[in-house]
């Protein structure tokens, strides 16, 4: 896939808000400072397209990317920040559920996991949910450059073993780096085919309000 155009089109915390559901969309979420953003403009080529922070949590919505004028990247809130009050952390948990739930044109959840480290429970109990709820997703394991390729394989291993104690099979995955753009197209090519066979969904009209 060769990536014309790449362009912010709106925040929400609202899915009544979102844009009318006709166009397949890719989400993309992790742990707070996972490198999600980083790893959202290094798949466009667009510097600051997603905006990047030190600071963990500082996405707090629900962004839409139109990519070639054909899909969506959604960039969603990072979950396992823990420096945010219970409240907010309750909110953000409804919005973002309701969003992978509920949303018609959702194609495939991706899940940005830190290759660096040992498999995380919230990750695992995320995944978890995901299964339950019956919802397409894949694995990308990030910052794959910081590390040998031997540390990242056991890593990656390790998760793999530990996700099987409640898949029957383990998801598909990607190995990537922002910096070096390693798993760039093999990612690409992966959304390329499932948009090949997109078909817009039937949704509730009268749902989705007009964006302003």
């Amino acid at each position: 896939m060769i990536i014309k155009s790449a362009d912010f089109i709106c925040s929400n915390t609202q899915i009544s808000r979102l844009p009318i559901p006709i166009k397949p969309e890719f989400a993309f979420i992790g742990r707070s400072n996972v490198g999600k953003s980083s790893l959202i403009n290094m798949l466009v080529q667009k510097k600051g397209l997603a905006k990047t922070s030190q600071t963990p949590g500082k996405t707090q919505l629900i962004n839409h990317f139109m990519v070639n004028e054909l899909w969506y990247i959604v960039d969603l809130p990072g979950y396992g920040y823990a420096k945010i009050s219970k409240s907010k952390k309750e909110d953000w948990n409804k919005f973002i559920r309701s969003y992978l739930d509920k949303r018609e044109s959702l194609q495939c959840v991706m899940v940005l996991i830190d290759s660096r480290l040992e498999p995380q429970k919230i990750d695992l109990e995320f995944c978890s949910w995901l299964g339950e709820k019956g919802l397409p997703f894949v694995l990308v394991f990030t910052k794959a450059d910081k590390q040998s390729s031997i540390k990242t394989d056991q890593n990656i291993a390790k998760f793999r073993k530990a996700i099987l104690t409640t898949f029957e099979e383990a998801p598909q995955y990607f190995i990537t780096s922002s910096e070096t753009l390693m798993g760039r197209d093999e990612i690409l090519e992966f959304i390329d085919g499932i948009n090949r066979d997109f078909t817009p969904p039937v949704f509730d009209e009268e749902y989705y309000k007009p964006m302003k």
